[in-house]
C-alpha cells in the first residue's frame, strides 16, 4: 500500500509535462468533469485544523497504457463465469482494472465514469500514520537473493514506498475525503472493510461513524498473528483491527456465514475415528429414547439396552463453529510463498475470509490502496471482478506481475482439466464452485503520474543539490541549511496552507526556537504565497523570529530545474522470420542501480556480472499501436533467484507491424524499445 497526501484544492491547474520519447502523448486531451458528492451526516463528528467537507471535485481523464489479454485456447473460452456486464461502463473493457494515480483522483474518475453505486465490496489497508518509514527492499536477481556487507544482510536498492509521518490533521483530512468518495461508489447493499492498527484505529472508527453512520456499523474484527517476538517495555502488539460497515444496513447486505465458518479443533476431528465402506469418517453417539424420537430419519439409529440408542454421527454432516469476530492467521502465509517484497503486504487468507463473507461470485471488489495486489489476486481467484489503484508505480508493477502469473496459471489449469474430462476451472469453496469472471486486465494512468519519481530519491537529490545537512535526531525538521532549519514537504503534492500551518504549530510548541525556516517543495498552491507574505510581514523586526523561506524546486531561480535522471537503456536484436519475430536482449543497464551499488559502504561491494540480475521482467507486444501496450508474452521469473530468458520468439502477422519490448528493472523503471518489422 502506498502513501498519499491530501490535496485541499478541488480544481487545479495542470502544467504540461514533457513526456519521454518512448511514452506517446495523448492525441487529444479529454475534458475534465465535476463530481458532486453527498454530505457526511453521521455522528460523532471529529474536528481538526483544516477540516473541509468534500462536496465536489474535478474528475480527470484516464489513459490506457497497458493491457494483459492472453490468447485463450478454445478449451478455456467457454469456461468463464456468466457475468452480467450490462451495468459495466461501456467505455471500459470487460476485465480487471488497475489504475496508477492518486486514489482521490482515481475515485473521482470512477464516480464520473459510471461506477457510482456499483461496488459490492471495498477493502482498504491505508497507511496507518504509525510514525514509521515503510521501505520496499529490493534484491537483485541471483546471489541467493541477498548480499552480506559488514556482517549485515543488505537489501539492494532500497526504495521509500511511502512515508506516513504526517501531521494528525493532514491524516484525518486525507482519510475523510477518501471515505466520502468510497461511500459514493458502494452499492446500496455494499459494505466496506478498513484494516488498521492501534496507532489510529480510534480516529478511523470515528471517521467511519461520521461518514457511514453508527447505525451501519457491523463488526470490529481482530486479526491476531504471532510473528516478530521481541522484548519491549510494553505488551507485544500481536493484532490488527478491521472495521466492517454497511452502506445502508436497512437495504440489506451480503453475509455468507456458512462459507466462513470456523475450522474444527484437532480434538474434535480426532473423535471421528471410524470410517464406513465409502471412507466417510464418523463417530458413535448415544441418545436416550426421547432424543431418538427427533432422530427418526437416521437410518443407522440402533436400539441398545435400557431404552438407549446409538447412531453414526458423520463428520461431513457437521457445520463448523459459527464465525467469530476474531481469527488467528500469520501476518503472511510464508508456506504459500507469499512475499512480494512489499512492506505492508497482508496474508491472502485474511482477504479470502472477508471476500467470501461479504460478496458473491461476479461482484465488483475495489481496493484503492492496492499495494502488493493481494485484494485483486484474491478476487481473481474467487471469481470476482476487481478494481485496484495506487499512487506508487512499484505497487502497480508488482500487482500487474502478480495478476499475470495468476491468470496464466488459471488458463493452464483449465487446459489440464479439459484434457482430464473436467468442464470448468472452478475450485470448490465450501461447496460453492468458483469460476473466474475474467482472464484479462487493463492498466490506466489518471492525471499522468508516470513521471513521478520516488520520494526519498528526490529528497536525497534535493539535499545534495541545495547543500542541506540531514538531521536524524529532529522528529519534525529534516535538516539544516547554514543556520536555518529545513522542512521538506513530500514531493508527491505541492506545498499547501496545511503544510505551513503544520510548521506554525510546531514552532508554537518550541517557544525558544529562534532560527529561520526553509521549506523545500516540489510545486506550490497559489494560496501559500499570501500566507507566507502575511507571516513574514510580521517578522521584519528582530522581535519576531522564524521567518519562512520557500524553495520551490520547479521554478526557483537558484535551485530550480535540479532533477537530472539518467534513464535505463537496453540493446536489442529484433528480426522478422516470415510470420514470427525473434527477439534477443543483448544488454541492459540501469544507471540508478549501478549508482546505488557504488554508494554502499564496506570493503566488498556487490558487482554486476550479468545484466539479467538488474531485470525484474520483460514483456512483449508484437502489434504495438503506439498508445496501449498489449502484453502477448510476459517473462516473469517464478523465483527471485531466476533470471529472465532474454531470448524470445513470438508469432506476428504477415503485414508490416511494430514490435514493442518493455523491460522493467528491479527498481521499477521501464524501458520501451520499438521496432518496425
Amino acid at each position: 500500500m502506498a502513501t498519499q497526501k491530501k490535496k485541499t484544492v478541488y480544481k487545479k491547474i495542470r502544467k504540461t509535462k514533457k513526456r519521454p520519447a518512448s511514452k506517446p502523448a495523448l492525441q487529444q486531451k479529454p475534458k475534465e468533469t465535476t463530481v458532486e458528492l453527498s454530505k457526511a451526516k453521521g455522528r460523532p463528528m471529529l474536528v481538526w485544523v483544516g477540516k473541509k467537507p468534500l462536496e465536489r471535485l474535478t474528475a480527470f481523464p484516464a489513459q490506457k497504457v497497458e493491457e494483459f489479454a492472453p490468447s485463450l485456447p478454445s478449451s478455456v473460452r467457454g469456461c468463464l463465469a456468466e457475468v452480467d456486464w450490462n451495468e459495466w461502463p461501456s467505455n471500459y473493457p470487460k476485465n480487471g482494472l488497475l489504475f496508477h494515480g492518486d486514489n482521490k483522483e482515481v475515485l473521482a474518475h470512477l464516480l464520473a465514469n459510471g461506477f457510482r453505486g456499483k461496488i459490492k465490496l471495498i477493502y482498504i489497508d491505508p497507511p496507518f500514520d504509525s510514525g514509521a518509514d515503510y521501505v520496499r527492499k529490493v534484491n537483485l536477481r541471483g546471489n541467493n537473493n541477498t548480499t552480506k556487507i559488514e556482517g549485515q544482510d543488505y537489501a539492494l536498492g532500497e526504495q521509500l514506498q511511502y512515508t506516513d509521518i504526517w501531521a494528525n490533521d493532514n491524516y484525518l483530512q486525507f482519510m475523510y475525503e477518501r471515505l466520502i468518495l468510497l461511500k459514493e461508489l458502494l452499492s446500496e447493499d455494499g459494505t466496506i472493510w478498513l484494516h488498521c492498527d492501534d496507532s489510529k484505529n480510534h480516529f478511523l472508527r470515528c471517521l467511519l461513524d461520521e461518514v457511514f453512520g453508527t447505525n451501519n456499523f457491523l463488526n470490529e474484527m481482530i486479526h491476531c498473528y504471532g510473528e516478530r517476538e521481541k522484548i519491549q517495555r510494553s505488551f507485544n502488539r500481536k493484532h490488527q483491527t478491521i472495521y466492517w460497515y454497511a452502506k445502508d444496513k436497512s437495504s440489506g447486505y451480503t453475509y455468507n456465514a456458512e462459507v466462513v465458518r470456523e475450522e474444527f479443533s484437532e480434538t474434535t476431528v480426532e473423535k471421528y475415528k471410524y470410517a464406513d465402506e465409502t471412507g466417510r469418517k464418523y463417530r458413535i453417539r448415544g441418545v436416550n429414547r426421547e432424543e431418538a424420537g427427533s432422530l427418526r430419519a437416521k437410518t443407522d439409529l440402533r436400539p441398545q439396552d435400557e431404552g438407549e440408542f446409538t447412531y453414526r454421527d458423520y463428520f461431513d454432516e457437521r457445520s463448523g463453529p459459527a464465525p467469530r469476530d476474531w481469527f488467528i492467521k500469520p501476518f503472511l502465509n510464508q508456506a504459500a510463498g507469499e512475499r512480494e517484497a512489499y512492506p505492508t503486504q497482508k496474508n491472502s487468507a485474511v482477504l479470502e475470509r472477508l471476500v467470501l463473507a461479504a460478496s458473491t461470485p461476479n461482484d465488483i471488489v475495489l481496493d484503492c490502496f492496492i499495494g502488493s495486489g493481494t485484494t485483486a489476486a484474491v478476487a481473481q481467484k474467487l471469481g470476482r471482478r476487481w478494481i485496484g489503484c495506487d499512487i506508487n508505480k512499484g505497487a502497480i508493477q508488482t500487482t500487474s506481475k502478480r495478476l499475470q502469473t495468476i491468470i496464466t496459471e488459471q488458463i493452464e489449469e483449465q487446459e489440464k482439466r479439459t484434457k482430464q474430462g473436467k468442464l470448468d476451472l472452478g475450485e470448490a469453496v465450501n461447496e460453492q464452485r468458483i469460476v473466474p469472471a475474467q482472464y484479462s486486465f487493463s492498466v490506466y494512468r489518471v492525471n499522468d503520474y508516470d513521471l513521478q519519481i520516488q520520494h526519498n530519491e528526490a529528497v536525497n537529490l534535493a539535499c545534495e543539490h541545495i547543500g542541506i545537512t540531514r538531521s536524524k535526531t529532529d522528529s519534525f525538521f529534516d535538516g539544516t541549511l547554514g543556520k536555518k532549519l529545513v522542512k521538506i514537504v513530500p514531493f508527491n503534492h505541492p506545498v499547501t496552507q496545511l503544510d505551513l500551518e503544520q510548521i506554525k504549530n510546531e514552532l508554537q510548541a518550541r517557544p525558544s526556537e529562534t532560527r529561520d525556516i526553509v521549506v523545500v517543495a516540489f510545486g506550490k498552491e497559489l494560496a501559500t504565497e499570501a500566507w507566507l507574505a502575511n507571516w513574514n510581514k510580521l517578522r521584519k523586526t528582530k522581535d519576531f523570529p522564524n521567518k519562512i523561506e520557500l524553495i520551490e524546486l520547479r521554478t526557483d531561480k537558484k535551485y530550480g530545474k535540479f532533477i537530472e535522471h539518467k534513464p535505463a537503456s537496453a540493446r536489442l536484436s529484433i528480426k522478422r522470420e516470415k510470420e514470427k519475430v525473434k527477439i534477443l536482449v543483448e544488454n541492459f543497464i540501469s544507471p540508478t542501480i549501478i549508482e546505488r551499488l557504488s554508494q554502499q559502504e564496506g570493503p566488498i561491494r556487490p558487482q554486476i556480472t550479468d545484466w539479467r540480475s538488474m531485470v525484474d521482467c520483460i514483456m512483449i507486444d508484437p502489434n504495438y499501436d503506439g498508445k496501449v501496450f498489449t502484453i502477448a508474452l510476459s517473462d516473469v521469473p517464478e523465483k527471485k533467484n531466476d533470471f529472465v530468458a532474454g531470448e524470445y520468439e513470438v508469432p506476428i502477422s504477415k503485414e508490416k507491424t511494430t514490435v514493442a519490448v518493455k523491460i522493467v528493472d528491479m527498481l521499477g523503471e521501464e524501458v520501451l524499445i520499438t521496432r518496425e518489422v
